[in-house]
């Protein structure tokens, strides 16, 4: 466990590797879930915000979800979350050409549309966080999605990426540089001590 402030870390964080496949996985994160994309409560206001931005980048399916549901919903387990359609692909999704599924918030701003490029726990994704239930520390861990990530877990090992250097700007927008510069420093200590102890 790696403790910076009061964000606890898990090892596999700075010790397992990880690149996304998306021509293997086909953004398959996107629909393969119990709910959709978690939202902080300051990413209710944004996607408010940017809603009429994004609206023509909507399939007809995702905008009729979000008509009937809302912007966004409250599950019990997860708290406010993106609406699905059918239970499944997140409605502000969809196919492209190749079968790999889009965000329109990030191709909003991929386009220069919007300055917000995407929930934060998507883009943070295959790491997730969560807010401890007896003190204010939050607690960090990396967990891949056994047959989904399996693509991405390889591609990792052979680029030999850690997963937080893979989510470096993730890791930063979520909690800054100086944040990911500590992660970093700790990762390539320990990663000396391993060498050292080697025979």
């Amino acid at each position: 466990m790696i403790v910076i402030d009061k964000v606890l870390i898990s090892d596999d964080v700075v010790e397992e590797q990880f690149v996304c496949d998306l021509n293997k996985c086909k953004g398959g994160c996107c629909e393969d879930g119990d709910a959709g994309a978690p939202l902080t409560m300051d990413e209710l206001d944004i996607v408010a915000d940017v809603f009429e931005t994004i609206k023509p980048l909507l399939t007809p399916e995702g905008l009729e979800e979000i008509n009937r549901k809302g912007l966004y919903r409250y599950d019990k387990e997860f708290g406010w979350v993106t609406p699905t359609v059918g239970g499944k692909i997140c409605a502000y999704g969809s196919y492209d050409k190749n079968g790999i599924i889009r965000c329109a918030f990030e191709e909003a701003k991929n386009r220069g549309l919007i300055d917000w490029k995407k929930p934060i726990s998507c883009h943070l994704y295959p790491i997730k966080t969560k807010k401890s239930r007896y003190n204010d520390h939050e607690m960090v861990n990396y967990e891949p999605r056994e047959s989904l990530c399996s693509p991405g877990c390889a591609l990792g090992a052979k680029l030999k990426v850690p997963v937080y250097q893979f989510l470096k700007e993730a890791i930063t927008r979520k909690f800054g540089e100086e944040f990911y510069n500590v992660l970093h420093q700790i990762a390539e200590n320990s990663h000396d001590v391993n060498k050292k102890v080697l025979p």
